[in-house]
C-alpha cells in the first residue's frame, strides 16, 4: 500500500469496521471481529444494529437464539462473540484475566477451593437450563457458599474458566447458561494467535502492533508473532490486509464502548486529545456515545426513551455549522429504525 493520508487511513479503518454500509447478520458481524465489547448490553447491541441495520428487537432475537454470545474472552471484559470462537478466545486471551487472581482472592477473603467450588455447583445447577443471576447466588448460598461481596466475582470466574456464558436477559435481569450447551461446536484454529491477528487487522486495519497488542492483551512478543504469521502486508508501523475501501460516512451516532474508539490505544487520527475527558469523563473507563462526523469525533449522544418517541440528545464538542447538524439527522433516523420509535434530533 503506497503512503496515504489521516483520510483515507480513516476511510480504510471506517470500512473494515463495517460502519459505511449497513448489512450482514449479528453472527456475521461478530465472526468478523471476533470480539465486540459489550459490558454496557444496550451499548453492545447498538454496535450490531448500526452495522447490520436490524431492529433491536431482532438484536435481541439472535442472542436469545444463541446466535451471539457474551462472555469474557480478552481483558476481563464482557464482548459480544460468535459462539464457534468461545473457547479458542477464552484459551488464548481470557485466560490472561487469571495472572494475579490469587492476590484478589487474598483481597476478598476468599480461597481458592470455594472459588473452584462455585464453579461445580454453577455448573450442575446451570445443567437444566438457564438461570437467572439472583438463581445462580441462591444456589451458591444454599450450597454454603457465602455470595455478600463477591458475587461478581464468582460468577465471572466461573464463565472466564468456560463453564458458563451470560445468556439472554430475562425480563431485566442477567441469566447464565452452560458454554456447552450454548456453544456446542467450536472453530480449532491451527495458529489461534495468528487468527485473532487476522480478525483484528481485517476489521480495524490499517493500524499498529500497539493498537493489536492494547487490544488482545496479549504480550508484545506474543503479538509480533501472530501479526508475522498472519501474512499482514504493512506500511511502516502500519499493518493490514489489502481491501476495497468506501467513501467516509458523512455522519454516525455510535455506542458507547464501540469498536471504533475501543479498538485502539492511539485514538489521535479521530479525535483531538483534549476531547477525550468529554467521552470518558475523569478517566473513569465508561464511554460515552459518540458522534462521529466523516470518521472524527465531533460531540457525544444520550438517548431518552419515552412512551411515544426517544430523543436523542447531542452534545458539541465545538460549535458546528447547520449543515454538519443537519448531516446527523440520517443516522438519528437510523436510530429511530433500531428502537422502534420516531426520534427528536436536539444539539446542546
Amino acid at each position: 500500500m503506497r503512503r496515504v493520508d489521516a483520510d483515507e487511513i480513516l476511510a480504510r479503518r471506517m470500512t473494515n469496521l463495517l460502519l459505511t454500509r449497513t448489512g450482514g447478520t449479528p453472527a456475521e458481524v461478530t465472526d468478523w471481529f471476533g470480539a465486540l465489547q459489550a459490558q454496557d448490553l444496550a451499548s453492545g447491541k447498538w454496535s450490531i444494529g448500526v452495522r447490520t441495520g436490524q431492529t433491536e428487537q431482532e438484536v435481541d432475537a439472535s442472542l436469545a437464539d444463541g446466535e451471539i454470545l457474551r462472555t469474557w474472552p480478552m481483558r476481563g471484559t464482557i464482548h459480544l462473540i460468535h459462539p464457534h470462537n468461545a473457547r479458542w478466545l477464552l484459551d488464548l486471551t481470557g485466560s490472561r484475566a487469571f495472572s494475579g487472581v490469587g492476590k484478589r482472592w487474598e483481597f476478598l477473603g476468599l480461597e481458592r477451593d470455594t472459588v473452584f467450588r462455585a464453579g461445580d455447583i454453577l455448573r450442575d445447577a446451570l445443567a437444566d437450563g438457564a438461570l437467572t443471576r439472583t438463581q445462580c447466588l441462591a444456589a451458591l448460598n444454599d450450597a454454603g457458599i457465602s455470595t455478600d461481596k463477591v458475587a461478581y466475582h464468582l460468577l465471572w470466574h466461573t464463565s472466564q474458566r468456560g463453564i458458563s456464558c451470560i445468556g439472554p436477559n430475562v425480563g431485566n435481569e442477567q441469566s447464565y447458561v452452560l458454554l456447552d450447551q450454548w456453544a456446542p461446536e467450536q472453530r480449532e484454529p491451527e495458529d489461534p494467535a495468528a487468527l485473532l491477528a487476522t480478525m483484528y487487522y481485517r476489521s480495524h486495519g490499517p493500524t499498529t502492533a500497539k493498537d493489536f497488542q492494547g487490544w488482545t492483551g496479549l504480550t508484545m512478543t506474543v503479538a509480533r508473532q501472530a501479526i508475522e504469521a498472519a501474512g499482514l502486508d504493512s506500511d511502516g508501523n502500519l499493518f493490514y490486509f489489502p481491501s476495497s475501501v468506501d467513501p467516509l460516512p458523512e455522519a454516525l451516532l455510535l455506542p458507547g464502548f464501540d469498536e471504533y474508539l475501543l479498538g485502539f490505544k492511539d485514538r489521535t487520527l479521530f479525535m483531538e486529545p483534549e476531547d477525550m475527558n468529554a467521552v470518558v469523563p475523569g478517566g473513569n473507563g465508561m464511554f460515552r456515545a459518540t458522534a462521529v462526523h466523516r470518521g472524527r469525533v465531533i460531540g457525544t449522544w444520550l438517548r431518552k426513551v419515552l412512551t411515544k418517541k426517544v430523543v436523542v440528545t447531542v452534545t458539541q464538542l465545538r460549535p458546528l455549522n447547520a449543515s454538519v447538524r443537519q448531516a446527523f439527522e440520517a443516522p438519528a433516523l437510523a436510530y429511530a429504525h433500531y428502537v422502534g420509535k420516531p426520534v427528536e434530533l436536539v444539539w446542546a
